[in-house]
């Protein structure tokens, strides 16, 4: 072994080595070893694989901090322990009791639904995780093709299983799979289940310990008949259906970027009433590969070109496309120069939460027990919104996880209308427990019918929404940093920016510091420190948050799903005229720039 290796890491690579690993792992190990790829290898193995904000997520290929066969087994096999153990016990904390035995006298009387996206391994991990769920009595509800993150949500209520889980690393690079665990509300766990589930996990110690014979008789295949009734929820969120009838010949691109979008969202649409949706042929088929994308994320603008440029020569209302698993969404319309703009997560996010407020309040539905969630740092004038019209908005941590764990803390309490995240996340009423983009592209096709009954463009209501309350504009500085050195150097970072929060920031001196790592607020005048209430999606997170004397607030927060720390920027100015739009925009971007070059983001 390369005396370049740390100590765990040759450990666990020896423990690979010798234990009953398949031969075809073992020799890419050792092919790893020949070539002296120490850093391939630490990489590989100076961890293991944990849960995060979305679950476990990395690369596909040998280690114990890749995904693959093994570690899926353990994250499986620690899963299925805890439910086990829970449904025992009858400890669930949240909601049913887990109790889902159909008749059948073998299982221990829990179920689980299991989804998959169109990545490479997609199948076969969740064949994988279907075999040893079944293995250890739970039965298991398996979708017989790929289907979208959110249908597995509403599947798992539906069902009224223990939990459940999603094969899909999102919208990460082509070489990343992951796994998403869900609890008996539909949504991803959260404490204390998820810590709950890692213990059990790392109580794991060998790889025998994973049983991975599946047992057939408690493995069901579900598909259309659920696809019937998720997308009856869809239809029940519509609020405007006269529109929709008036509008129905909107001209609408979609794009599903080789994912499972394309299962449900023409569907739906369609469901609705709209009867002019163009789909982008070239990345209709799901593949794992991407192969007309770089990154298969709707927030780039490289992977919506193709769904712009039809739309271009379509001279269509809307352009709307979706990641690999169908939980986030992108959207693009015509500015007043007739240019096709994509807008930001932060900008959709305001605009969905514009229109269901406005449609609430005509349809006399604001009985001042409604509430939207979002999270801390998304646009703050979704808060300006909801106070204007006397509605909740609640601030949740990063993590649609947390929003649906207002919703749950809340259930029969208070009503949820909607809320979202800046990272292309919304969701549409309580029938489904994650970011649900299906819904959304409904939702915003609805909204762009709406102001096209107006009289209006999508850009125009967005440029009312901004003289109504202020013109936000959000920036996002994203550092990569791969690997154990790349973790720790965004350790380091976090903990020297606690140490020295800077006198000014583009000329505004800083007079809030929220530290979501102790839940504190500090005043920095006066130094008073006051708590952060903890629940209602509030917990310790490595966050924080400055807020400066302009308004301007700046949060930095390592990713849990990526090897990034990412800064978000949020300003704002008053628009006064339609015609300011592009100035004032040009301003703000100056200012997000000259905020990123003091804090030295580069």
């Amino acid at each position: 072994m390369s005396t370049g290796l740390d100590t765990l890491t040759q450990t666990k690579i020896n423990a690979w080595l010798a234990g009953n690993y398949d031969d075809d792992t073992k020799a890419k190990i050792n092919e790893l070893i020949d070539e002296k790829k120490d850093t391939d290898l630490t990489d590989s193995f100076y961890k293991d694989l944990e849960f995060g904000t979305g679950g476990m997520r990395g690369e596909m290929g040998v280690g114990s901090n890749r995904m693959n066969k093994y570690t899926v087994g353990s994250a499986t096999q620690g899963f299925a322990n805890y439910i086990n153990r829970v449904v025992v016990s009858g400890d669930t904390d949240n909601g049913n009791s887990g109790d889902t035995d159909n008749g059948n006298p073998n299982h221990s009387g829990s179920s689980v639904a299991i989804a998959y996206d169109s990545r490479n391994n997609s199948p076969y991990f969740a064949k994988i995780a279907a075999d040893i769920f079944s293995a250890n009595g739970i039965k298991v509800f398996l979708f017989s093709a790929l289907r979208p993150t959110p249908e597995l949500s509403f599947a798992i209520r539906y069902l009224k299983c223990q939990g459940g889980l999603v094969v899909t690393a999102s919208h990460n690079p082509r070489e990343y799979n992951g796994y998403k665990a869900y609890w008996n509300d539909g949504s991803q766990v959260v404490a204390p289940h998820d810590k709950n589930i890692v213990a059990d996990v790392n109580k794991i110690k060998s790889v025998d310990e994973i049983n991975f014979v599946g047992n057939p008789d408690l493995i069901t295949m579900i598909g259309e008949d659920i696809d019937f009734q998720y997308l009856k929820t869809i239809e029940n969120n519509c609020i405007n259906p006269d529109v929709i009838n008036r509008q129905s010949e909107l001209r609408i691109v979609y794009s599903s970027i080789h994912g499972t979008g394309i299962t449900l969202v023409p569907k739906a649409l369609q469901l609705l009433g709209f009867e002019n949706v163009s789909v982008v042929e070239a990345q209709a088929e799901p593949d794992g590969n991407f192969p007309t994308v770089v990154y298969p994320n709707p927030e780039e603008a490289e992977a919506m070109s193709l769904a712009m440029n039809q739309a271009q020569e379509l001279d269509a209302d809307l352009v709307i496309a979706t990641d690999p698993d169908a939980d986030r969404v992108g959207a693009a319309v015509k500015n007043p120069k007739g240019d096709w703009v994509l807008l930001n997560g932060n900008q959709m996010a305001s605009l969905i939460i514009y229109y269901l407020l406005d449609a609430w309040k005509k349809a006399g539905k604001l009985t001042g027990k409604e509430f939207i969630a979002k999270t801390i740092v998304t646009t703050n004038i979704i808060d300006k919104m909801c106070e204007r019209q006397g509605v909740k908005c609640y601030n949740t941590l990063t993590g649609f996880k947390y929003i649906a764990a207002v919703i749950r803390e809340l259930e029969g309490k208070e009503k949820f209308i909607g809320g979202g995240e800046e990272s292309y996340g919304y969701l549409i009423g309580d029938a489904v427990r994650d970011k649900d983009a299906i819904a959304s592209c409904a939702m915003i096709a609805e909204l762009t019918a709406y102001a096209k009954d107006n009289g209006k463009s999508l850009f125009d209501f967005l440029t009312e929404m901004y003289m109504e309350n202020g013109f936000y504009y959000e920036g996002l500085i994203t550092l990569t940093k791969k690997g154990k050195a790349g973790a720790e150097e965004i350790q380091q970072m976090m903990v020297n920016l606690r140490a020295n929060i800077p006198a000014t920031v583009a000329g505004s001196e800083p007079i809030t510091v929220l530290d979501y790592n102790n839940l504190t607020s500090k005043n920095l005048k006066t130094g008073e420190i006051t708590n952060i209430p903890e629940g209602l999606g509030m917990e310790k997170s490595n966050v924080i948050q400055l807020v400066l004397a302009d308004g301007t607030k700046v949060s930095a927060r390592p990713s849990g799903t990526e090897p990034k720390i990412k800064f978000y920027v949020s300003v704002n100015a008053p628009l006064n005229r339609p015609e300011d739009f592009e100035s004032v925009l040009a301003s703000l971007k100056t200012k997000v720039s000259a905020i990123q070059e003091d804090l030295g983001l580069k």
